[in-house]
């Protein structure tokens, strides 16, 4: 039989973890798994990043949901965490050392900034070069003797500016250093970095994977030696390991994340094209319209577009943008997005808490800058939302 497509791979569970025929595989509600005899355990203990011993190591539920995530990320191995900040930090420190110096983005997601920051920093006396990345030359400028990491998220976080993905592959290899990438806005359906040469590719499964909201949970998928490194120290040492429960919340979201990241895209082309020819809106971010500064790159790099993005409203009175903002009713206000509802959130409240004023600006948003999360809502009904909430300022 031919290879299946995406669609028809992640509706069927495999057989694995089957049990007396059920079509939805059971969860594996338990901390640990006995042997039969000495010989039997003490193989387990020989290869333990392929055996059921405890569930802070393998878990059958957790096991098929990695399976099929590393299929449609195109890598060898993948393995879940709690959530995607115990994700993105096992990265980190499989990467880093005392004295490492890292590259990465001046827009990263708020949380791994602060890691870096305030974390990594003061304790591994680790070196931190940000830049806009959108030229290679950006990178090639700062790498050091001690450059370990190249982290990247493409698009990145409020801007959603792009990294030539292959263009850094190809001079971090040539300079051995490891690349990272955070691929949570693309979803594994419309972006895969490590087909471009990308070490290792995390996505933060609370969005699109998981996709209703209703869970919290992180992966990481690369190589097998990489994700197998990662088991032995960062994952099984650290012990950040996801809920049986919560793997199976996540394998039953993978069966639908085809057709819901369709919906998502179309809702959002709408929703960016209706903003985008608005008169007070000032300019929108967002890569799937021509008129996105790399929208070419994106094409390149991409096989669709999801449903976040940001705008920048034409004032910044204070008075005007809360008006606007608590004007909606169909877009709730949250922190999270990805999920089948539509949100938004003021990108400034957060990130002025979280940077100091140099970097705040280094970002290049304001108070007026928007992010929305279209969500699986009737796109007419968003757009008239949005129409009469700009209305009101």
């Amino acid at each position: 039989m031919k290879e299946k497509k995406i669609e028809t791979f992640l509706a069927h569970d495999g057989k694995k973890a089957h049990s007396k025929g059920a079509v939805v595989p059971p969860i594996y509600q338990n901390s640990l798994f006995t042997m039969k005899d000495w010989d039997d355990i003490d193989k387990a203990f020989d290869d333990r990043t392929n055996s059921y011993i405890y569930s802070r190591g393998n878990n059958p539920s957790a096991e098929i949901v990695e399976e099929k995530l590393a299929k449609i990320c195109e890598g060898e191995r993948a393995k879940l965490f709690a959530s995607g900040m115990g994700a993105i930090s096992a990265v980190f420190l499989s990467c880093i050392k005392n004295g490492s110096h890292i590259i990465t983005l001046k827009n990263i997601y708020g949380p791994a900034n602060n890691l870096l920051e305030t974390y990594f920093k003061p304790k591994f006396n680790i070196e931190i070069t940000y830049v806009n990345g959108t030229d290679i030359k950006d990178f090639k400028d700062v790498i050091k003797p001690n450059t370990s990491l190249i982290y990247l998220e493409s698009p990145s976080s409020v801007i959603f500016s792009l990294q030539d993905l292959e263009a850094v592959s190809k001079l971090a290899k040539a300079n051995s250093i490891k690349t990272a990438i955070d691929n949570t806005w693309a979803s594994p359906l419309y972006q895969n970095p490590l087909k471009f040469g990308i070490d290792l590719e995390i996505h933060s499964c609370s969005k699109y994977i998981g996709g209703h909201s209703d869970v919290v949970a992180g992966i990481v998928v690369g190589s097998k030696v990489d994700i197998e490194n990662i088991f032995t120290k960062e994952f099984e040492l650290l012990g950040a390991k996801i809920a049986p429960f919560e793997a199976w919340l996540l394998l039953r979201s993978l069966r639908t994340l085809k057709i819901r990241m369709e919906q998502h895209q179309k809702n959002g082309l709408q929703v960016a094209k209706f903003l985008e020819s608005h008169p007070k809106i000032q300019k929108v971010n967002y890569p799937g319209l021509e008129s996105f500064p790399q929208y070419e790159l994106g094409k390149k790099q991409m096989s669709g577009y999801t449903g976040l993005m940001s705008f920048q409203l034409k004032t910044s009175n204070l008075d005007s943008i809360k008006t606007f903002f608590n004007g909606l009713e169909l877009f709730q206000i949250g922190v999270s997005w990805g999920g089948h509802e539509s949100l938004i959130y003021a990108p400034a409240i957060s990130y002025l808490k979280e940077l100091n004023k140099e970097q705040f600006e280094g970002l290049g948003i304001s108070l007026g800058d928007m992010r929305i999360s279209v969500g699986l809502e009737s796109a007419e009904d968003l757009i008239e939302d949005l129409t009469l909430a700009l209305s009101k300022i």
